[in-house]
């Protein structure tokens, strides 16, 4: 099964060895990759296991269970460039991506830059800025899809309303 970050990988060789612990995201883009996928199985342990110390104070699964009700993820595309590897130098780093989700069957953008830090030698997010364009899509039936797959919205994320 490919992953469900779009990564164009299998699940079991991109995000799940990090949802499982056997493995930890290299870069922040691969630690908010597997975030999104963490979202889409509905993973809370793992999500508020990535969010910086100072952020999971005020967090628990619940509160992020419950803040995800009605969601179903649908894609991601990341729009920064890859980041490389933490190498004990670079303790911050940025990326932007566009999360397409649905909210009650409806088709919605999350456009945002994420924040991320390294501590205890993992990445980790503490805060993300929204862009202008996240809210609601006016996607009509015969548009191009969202997801980049190339064929009809009907054809495609349409069905998985």
């Amino acid at each position: 099964m490919l992953c469900y970050c779009c990564s164009k990988k299998l699940y079991s060789e991109c995000c799940e060895p990090k949802h499982t612990g056997v493995a930890i995201a290299e870069t922040a883009e691969a630690l908010m990759r597997s975030r999104f996928s963490a979202y889409c199985i509905n993973n809370w342990a793992y999500i508020l296991k990535t969010y910086a110390k100072s952020q999971r104070k005020a967090l628990n699964e619940q509160t992020l269970e419950d803040s995800a009700q009605g969601t179903k993820w649908l894609s991601l595309s990341v729009v920064t460039p890859p980041s490389k590897p933490h190498q004990g130098g670079r303790t911050t780093d940025q990326v932007e991506f566009k999360a397409y989700y649905t909210l009650h069957h409806k088709p919605y953008l999350m456009h945002e830059t994420s924040d991320f830090i390294v501590e205890d030698g993992e990445w980790r997010y503490t805060t993300g800025t929204m862009h202008s364009d996240s809210g609601l899509l006016k996607t009509g039936r015969n548009d191009p899809c969202f997801c980049g797959s190339n064929k009809k919205y009907k054809q495609c994320c349409l069905k998985r309303l």
